[in-house]
């Protein structure tokens, strides 16, 4: 077992053997901050000691009594905490998403749309738009965008599985560019056909926390707690994974097995949080990458790091989106496409070279 061990660390060149603790130190500090400024920020200012003092004044026994106003307490509890959290949670799954399919498909490019998640959702979410009554459409779009990106993943790995290469990452990955391609050509066609839902639809699939609420939170949690679990406990063997599969499999991994444990956990965490959020683009490239220039290539470092760095920068992300254009907002997949596409050109230069 110690000479396996040894192996995979030679063979990865990699830099650390977990989360070294000063980072994961600042990474804490990092969410902690996000949360305040998220907490605080907007027309009506909140100070941090303000935002500790009232949260303390509802823990019972310990007789805090908030220094806020009614409004104050209400905007701060009802509308920005369930935003704050939502954002935390997408952001932290698309973060940690990103970096296990980079890992269990060894492929550095590799988002957390990967296989059609992002093409299902969003053709889900058209339909129920385009379809769906003026009062019941809200609540059936987070529905119809968790059911599209589920059928997505599994059509593309029915796909995968059917060319008889279900366990090479090549074949999983064509088959996924090629269910997104014909779902986005549905999702065309539904546009054209009701073209009076356009802006709803753009606006959907532009991605925001505007509506968040604690009901949303009570949805998506529960998928994305699990499945971060599960990712997160898979990070040594996605460590193992980066030697190949037959050197993975000479170790006693088996494979297949894995590989499909680790989609589906992804899969369906992806597909809660842009359910709730939309389509928010380049976390999952942007976030990773990241922790691996300035912390360690090890999985074991890089996923838990991707999880609470990605909920921070999210977090941090939608206080620009609704700050920028006060009192407009901007779709925060356009703030992070424009932070995101440069950082993956940079990224893709750096695969390209080899470095």
């Amino acid at each position: 077992m110690i000479a396996d061990a040894s192996r995979v660390r030679a063979a990865t060149g990699v830099r650390s053997r977990g989360v070294p603790w000063r980072w994961g130190l600042c990474s804490a500090v990092f969410l902690a901050g996000a949360l305040v400024v998220g907490l605080g920020v907007g027309p009506v200012p909140i100070g941090a000691g303000a935002i500790v003092e009232s949260a303390l004044s509802h823990i019972p026994f310990l007789h805090v009594r908030s220094p806020l106003g009614s409004v104050q307490e209400a905007v701060l509890w009802q509308l920005r905490a369930p935003r704050v959290v939502l954002s935390g949670l997408v952001g932290g799954m698309l973060a940690l998403a990103g970096s296990a399919y980079q890992g269990v498909f060894r492929n550095p490019l590799a988002d957390p749309y990967l296989l059609g998640v992002a093409a299902g959702a969003g053709l889900g979410a058209t339909i129920a738009i385009a379809y769906g009554s003026v009062g019941t459409s809200g609540q059936v779009v987070p529905i119809a965008a968790f059911a599209g990106a589920t059928v997505a993943v599994v059509c593309a790995y029915a796909l995968g599985r059917s060319v008889g290469a279900a366990r090479t990452t090549g074949a999983l990955v064509l088959a996924g560019v090629t269910v997104a391609a014909f779902m986005t050509a549905l999702q065309t066609f539904v546009q054209q056909q009701r073209t009076d839902t356009l802006r709803d639809v753009y606006s959907w699939l532009l991605g925001g926390f505007s509506t968040s609420t604690w009901g949303d939170v009570g949805v998506a949690a529960p998928y994305i707690v699990v499945s971060s679990i599960v990712l997160v406990l898979h990070r040594r063997i996605l460590d193992v994974l980066s030697l190949g599969d037959e050197e993975a499999a000479s170790l006693g991994i088996n494979v297949g097995r894995v590989r499909l444990l680790v989609v589906a956990a992804a899969t369906a965490g992806t597909a809660a949080a842009v359910s709730m959020s939309g389509l928010i683009g380049f976390v999952g490239i942007i976030v990773p990458h990241t922790i691996r220039l300035l912390v360690s290539t090890s999985y074991r470092a890089v996923l838990p790091l991707s999880l609470v760095v990605g909920a921070g920068f999210l977090v941090l992300t939608d206080v620009l989106a609704r700050t920028v254009l006060s009192p407009q907002e901007l779709p925060i997949g356009v703030i992070t496409a424009f932070f995101g596409a440069p950082f993956f050109a940079l990224v893709l230069r750096r695969s390209r070279s080899g470095q």
